[in-house]
């Protein structure tokens, strides 16, 4: 079994959200670094053999499957606040409603000045939600994530069939050229990039509201639930349960990838459908791998690594935009529509591995990522202590002995 670790923390769950951020920054930065995947279409400097190779790569194993995990996570992270806030005998409600109301902000100010693609602000608001519902029984939290997850399945399966998109959408020539002056527009300077930001809000928006809204709520539920039966608190990795996962997460993720990444991917409702339905299998499937690999002896190391990243997952998402609007927009460098599918996976892998090293070495010195210790400090109304003067190198052993300490998103 695998209880709280003496410092009061999952360390699972820190390493399985760090993983869920490498991938998460795998599919932002193409949107980052080139105004065509926004427009789904590819740009016409990168059509190699390669270069489609590896964009297939990333529409199989990663598109659409780590905001599932992400998402899932958040919800197991929720219990882990409700029991912070018994501990400490604080109002949960009031504690969580400054909480969402931190992470709306943070989100709307992503979205103006760093990233358009923001997914905090849609977080925020189904977290409303998700406080509204924190005290129905299990079943009926699984119950009302399915009828989710089959309302946004059901719509886009409507949408497809009924729809004919080449009435509102672009053709191929003029979503090209809308690429090019997206593309453009990054290697602008402020003004250029913060319009480019705020002319995609009202799709965001629409995303928010038919598909990522939905889905957040319905993973939210089933984190919560699992939260609830402490599923990521008593993992050993020997499990069967793990290999029953793999067995049918797998082929049957794999195969609703491959039809996504067959289909056109985005530009297709049908190929999103099939990704949709089957991406938490897949995902599934992952956080298994991942569990069993982190609890073999062998390969234990695999969780020292990426938990520190996880732990500082708020911070790490937001330098991930900021190190893609330096590298890639006119404000930086200016290296948008330079790179190859290849070359951005290897920058995406290579600016991770640099976080992963930089978390590890942050909190070796401080408690909590700059960003979490803000929103700790707005959700529990309270300054906490950011170095530990007595000693910061051990700050986690001093963790476990305060009321309010607690894994958190």
């Amino acid at each position: 079994m695998t209880p709280p670790t003496p410092d009061g923390r999952l360390h699972d769950v820190d390493a399985v959200r760090g993983f869920a951020l490498l991938g998460i920054f795998v599919v932002n930065v193409t949107f980052m670094a080139s105004g065509y995947p926004g427009n789904l279409v590819t740009d016409p400097d990168f059509g190699a053999g390669l270069d489609d190779a590896v964009r297939a790569f990333s529409s199989v194993f990663v598109d659409m499957k780590f905001y599932v995990l992400f998402s899932f996570l958040f919800g197991y992270s929720f219990t882990l606040q409700m029991a912070a806030a018994s501990r400490a005998g604080a109002a949960f409600p009031a504690r969580m409603v400054r909480r969402i109301g931190g992470l709306f902000v943070l989100g709307a100010l992503h979205t103006v000045f760093l990233y358009g693609g923001d997914v905090l602000t849609t977080y925020a608001v189904a977290c409303l939600a998700l406080l509204l519902l924190r005290k129905v029984a299990d079943r009926t939290a699984l119950r009302i994530a399915a009828a989710l997850y089959t309302l946004v399945l059901a719509s886009l399966v409507a949408s497809a069939l009924l729809v004919d998109r080449s009435t509102f959408l672009p053709s191929e020539a003029d979503a090209l050229a809308n690429g090019e002056e997206a593309t453009q527009a990054l290697l602008g300077g402020w003004t250029a990039n913060i319009g480019e930001h705020l002319a995609g809000l009202p799709l965001l928006v629409l995303q928010a509201v038919t598909l990522q809204g939905p889905t957040a709520l319905g993973l939210f539920l089933l984190g919560m639930v699992a939260g609830r039966r402490q599923w990521l608190n008593r993992v050993r990795g020997n499990e069967p349960v793990l290999r029953r996962i793999q067995w049918i997460g797998f082929p049957v993720g794999l195969l609703g990838a491959a039809v996504y990444a067959a289909s056109g991917g985005n530009g297709n409702t049908l190929g999103v459908a099939a990704s949709v339905a089957t991406a938490p299998l897949l995902a599934a499937a992952y956080v298994a791998t991942l569990l069993r690999v982190m609890h073999h002896p062998r390969t234990s190391a695999v969780r020292a690594a990426l938990a520190p990243a996880g732990r500082m997952a708020l911070t790490n998402y937001l330098a991930q935009s900021a190190v893609g609007l330096v590298a890639f927009t006119g404000i930086g460098l200016g290296l948008a529509g330079t790179f190859s599918p290849l070359a951005l996976l290897a920058f995406a892998l290579a600016v991770f591995a640099a976080q992963v090293g930089a978390s590890a070495l942050w909190l070796r010195r401080f408690r909590y990522g700059p960003v979490e210790w803000a929103l700790r400090w707005l959700t529990n109304a309270r300054r906490p202590a950011f170095v530990d003067r007595a000693d910061p190198v051990h700050v986690a052993e001093n963790d476990a002995r305060r009321p309010d300490h607690a894994s958190s998103a």
